[in-house]
């Protein structure tokens, strides 16, 4: 999506990529209906063009488009759950992007998405130890060169596979010396989150001093 939504990627860097911010929120990869949609982390059409302000018709497709998975940009109909409750929560909680991203920055360890044959969602976690290992050595040095940029006060990972990965590229790195913690993930997958996913996240952030 980096690739074939590049406008509307690199709006969302314009608008809202923040130095010297509280909070580096990171998540895993592209969902089918969010970011491999709209090129935005977590991005739930609705939610990036409504809330986030950024819309656009320059949403190509990519060189390999799975015939169940289809790239519609901003007229995909589905809904991403996991941005509908991030995105829902920040809107709720601070009326206004601009007001939100004073203090938060979002975005993902790896920017491709992957499916099954099926069409369901292939998250990094599940690919080969081969596949793993070449993938996330990319994506570790990009995830550096990000926090370097936005140099924040705390890393937080969307799950415990983000946190993980912070971890790992803080332990890699000679400069990176910010202390790494972890909130729920959003995802409807986990039960945990289908329980009041935005009261139980209020309540890690306030005990990180966040």
């Amino acid at each position: 999506p980096l690739e074939y939504a590049f406008n509307p990627a690199s709006d969302y860097l314009k608008k809202y990529a923040n130095k010297n911010t509280k909070a580096f929120l990171l998540g895993m990869n592209p969902g089918p209906f969010g970011m491999a949609q709209t090129g935005v982390p977590f991005g739930d059409v609705s939610f990036v063009r409504d809330w986030l302000g950024i819309s656009s018709n320059k949403v190509s497709k990519p060189i390999k488009e799975h015939p169940k998975r289809p790239i519609d940009g901003f007229n995909c109909k589905r809904s991403e759950v996991s941005g509908s409750r991030l995105w829902g929560w920040a809107k709720e909680k601070y009326i206004k992007p601009e007001v939100f991203f004073k203090k938060y920055f979002v975005w993902n360890y790896c920017p491709l998405c992957f499916m099954y044959e099926s069409g369901k969602n292939l998250t990094p976690d599940k690919l080969s130890a081969e596949d793993r290992e070449a993938l996330f050595s990319v994506c570790n040095w990009a995830l550096g060169e990000m926090i370097f940029e936005i140099n924040p006060e705390i890393l937080i990972g969307i799950g415990k596979f983000a946190e993980d990965r912070l971890k790992q590229v803080k332990k890699e790195s000679d400069s990176i010396e910010i202390e790494v913690s972890r909130i729920l993930h959003p995802s409807p997958a986990s039960p945990a989150a289908n329980r009041g996913w935005k009261k139980q996240i209020e309540k890690q952030l306030k005990d990180l001093n966040v």
